[in-house]
């Protein structure tokens, strides 16, 4: 069953841990991201973790592999379950990644951000014009033969992945947007009954859901959504 992770996108750890007192038990996996881990460090990790929930530690390690090893080994011990890494970091540092941690979370790689346009991606890599869905498959290819359990993705690149790397690979997808709604920084949105259907396990619904007037209820259309699309689902936050 594919599950929500709500990210904690603010900048203090009062405000997020507000908002999952506010979501409640339905909400039970959350994404600590770079401002709040910045900001907050490990503790924040830990103040979820007590409270039962999962944490998703979206960090984008890329460096040289005995660094992102230890970072990997530091992500175990704040008691994370979920962690990103940069495919782009290449095979070396992926296999350190997945070597430090030792199946005690789940490493994901990061393809192409989802913000990225095709004709941005094509000038970050050298290209006349880019194709996300290649480049994400070529760099999900990578690191599933290099040990990483799963990538992060864009739902528009879910089902081909999918097809390629089989039913034990994790895919994580951003950029889930209910119809209708805004897509802000988004260039490459999915909603979360056709994410569902392409293959995701994990869709990270942010603003959707915590600047909504009334998150709870914003929370219960994702689910609804996606139990639409594919039976009963699990919230996460």
């Amino acid at each position: 069953m594919a599950e929500v992770i709500i990210p904690l996108d603010f900048d203090t750890a009062d405000k997020a841990l507000e908002m999952v007192e506010r979501l409640g038990p339905r909400a039970r996996f959350y994404k600590v991201g770079l401002e709040l881990f910045t900001r907050a460090g490990p503790a924040v990790v830990h103040d979820l973790v007590v409270r039962g929930k999962r944490v998703f530690l979206d960090l984008k390690l890329h460096d040289i592999p005995n660094t992102v090893a230890g970072a990997v080994r530091a992500a175990v011990d704040a008691g994370a379950s979920l962690l990103t890494v940069h495919a782009t970091g290449g095979p070396a540092m992926l296999r350190a990644a997945a070597d430090a941690a030792e199946g005690r979370l789940e490493v994901v790689a990061v393809t192409i951000l989802t913000s990225l346009s095709a004709e941005e991606l094509g000038s970050v890599f050298g290209l006349d014009q880019g194709d996300p869905a290649r480049e994400a498959g070529r760099l999900a290819a990578l690191a599933q033969a290099s040990g990483i359990d799963g990538v992060v993705c864009s739902a528009h690149e879910a089902s081909r992945i999918r097809a390629a790397s089989g039913s034990d690979f994790t895919i994580v997808t951003p950029g889930i947007r209910l119809a209708g709604g805004a897509v802000h920084d988004q260039a490459r949105v999915m909603t979360p009954a056709a994410a569902v259907a392409a293959g995701s396990d994990y869709l990270v619904v942010g603003r959707p859901i915590t600047r909504a007037p009334e998150p709870t209820v914003a929370l219960d259309r994702v689910l609804a959504e996606m139990e639409g699309a594919a039976g009963p689902t699990v919230a996460a936050s």
